[in-house]
């Protein structure tokens, strides 16, 4: 359920979520923080790909990220977060009662070896509460924190492409 307060969001987010046009993807970088002395390094066991975030327009105060995550072992993604927004969730697009409802959610299972794929339409992070518009051509810093079966939580930064509204990137892309 979308509360009140981010109800112009979720308004805004019909935008983004179902234009897809081809275009190509410029690569995301992504690179391990300095993991805690017992957490695994994030950089090992997570591989991001096609990473992109949607531009957005003076006033709009929500857009959506997006990537391919691989995970080595068995893995969740459990946060992120961004300068760029003042909120930063993992959301899914999920049909209830024949309507397609947004919600925030918890954690995102990343099975090992299996490609986990954000996109419009489904998984994806949400950026709300931008403090300035995202500019096609710009790179974003995202934190992702992810914690491993033992329950050891670790930070993989990923610099995300922006990509013009209206756009998805191609196949293929960057891989790390």
């Amino acid at each position: 359920m979308i509360s009140h307060r981010f109800l112009p969001h979720a308004l805004t987010a019909a935008l983004w979520l179902g234009a897809s046009a081809g275009a190509s993807a410029q690569p995301a970088t992504a690179t391990p923080s300095a993991p805690a002395p017992t957490a695994a390094n994030p950089g090992d066991t997570v591989r991001v790909t096609q990473a992109w975030a949607r531009a957005s327009v003076p006033g709009q105060k929500a857009t959506g990220a997006f990537m391919t995550l691989t995970a080595s072992t068995p893995m969740q993604l459990v946060r992120v977060a961004s300068p760029v927004a003042g909120v930063a969730e993992v959301h899914e697009m999920a049909m209830q009662g024949g309507v397609m409802r947004m919600r925030a959610i918890p954690s995102l299972a990343l099975p090992a070896g299996s490609a986990v794929e954000l996109k419009p339409g489904g998984h994806h992070l949400m950026l709300m509460d931008l403090k300035q518009p995202l500019k096609a051509g710009e790179t974003v810093p995202l934190a992702l924190t992810l914690r491993d079966a033992q329950g050891r939580e670790s930070r993989l930064d990923v610099q995300v492409p922006v990509q013009p509204v209206g756009a998805a990137p191609a196949a293929g892309g960057h891989q790390h």
